[in-house]
C-alpha cells in the first residue's frame, strides 16, 4: 500500500545518502525479524532488496529492536540503528522495558522515526538514552526528507574519547552518567548520557 512504498522510496533516499564505505544492514519486521540486505552486499543490491518488500504478518518491533542492537553492536566504528515505524508492536516476546534496557547498555545510537499521527513515547527514550534523535513524520510526504536528515545527522558526528578520574573496575556492572558540554555559543550538543562499566 501507500505506507510501505513510501517507506521503501524513504529507505532508498537514506542508502543512497550514505558514504561508500558504510557499512549497512537491513533489517524488515513482521512476525519475525528478517535480514532484507546485509553489510557485504553492494549498495544497489540493497535498494533492490527494499524494493522487493511485501507486506505481510504483525509487527513484533520490540524484538525487532533487540535484535538490530544485537546485530550491529559488535560492529567497528560508529554504529547506528535506523528505525522506520509507526511504533505498534504485536506479539513481541520482548518489553518496551528490556529494549530500552538493552538499547542503554549497546554502544549504538539509535534514530527512531515514527510514523503517522502518534510519536510513542519509546522512541523518544531510545533517542535520549543512546545519544540518537527521533523524528515524527506525521505525513508521508515528508519522509524522504527526514531520511535525508538522519543521514546528515550520521555524517556530523564526533567521536570523543577521555580517561575517568576514577578507574573502571572490570565486570562492576556500573552505570557512570556522563555530561558533554560545548562554549560555543548558539551550538547544542547530542551525546548519550552515560555509560555501563562491563
Amino acid at each position: 500500500g501507500a505506507p510501505l512504498t513510501a517507506v521503501k522510496r524513504a529507505t532508498r533516499t537514506f542508502l543512497s545518502a550514505l558514504r561508500p564505505g558504510d557499512e549497512t544492514v537491513v533489517l524488515g519486521i513482521s512476525s519475525q525479524v528478517e535480514v532484507v540486505a546485509r553489510p557485504n552486499q553492494a549498495r544497489a543490491e540493497q535498494i533492490a532488496a527494499v524494493d522487493a518488500l511485501t507486506a505481510w504478518g504483525s509487527t513484533t518491533l520490540h524484538d525487532a529492536i533487540l535484535a538490530a542492537i544485537e546485530s550491529v553492536d559488535g560492529g567497528r566504528g560508529r554504529r547506528a540503528l535506523v528505525i522506520l515505524s509507526d511504533g505498534d508492536d504485536r506479539y513481541s516476546e520482548t518489553t518496551a522495558a528490556e529494549a530500552t534496557a538493552r538499547a542503554r547498555r549497546s554502544n549504538v545510537m539509535v534514530y527512531p522515526v515514527a510514523l503517522g499521527k502518534v510519536r510513542p513515547p519509546l522512541f523518544a527514550e531510545l533517542a535520549t538514552l543512546t545519544g540518537g534523535r527521533s523524528y515524527h513524520a506525521r505525513e508521508l510526504e515528508g519522509l524522504d526528507q527526514t531520511m535525508a536528515n538522519v543521514a546528515q545527522q550520521l555524517r556530523e558526528q564526533y567521536l570523543i574519547g577521555y580517561s575517568p578520574a576514577r578507574l573502571p573496575v572490570s565486570g562492576a556492572n556500573e552505570w557512570r552518567s556522563i555530561q558533554v558540554r560545548v562554549k560555543k555559543p548558539g551550538v547544542s550538543v547530542r551525546a548519550r548520557d552515560g555509560y555501563y562499566v562491563r
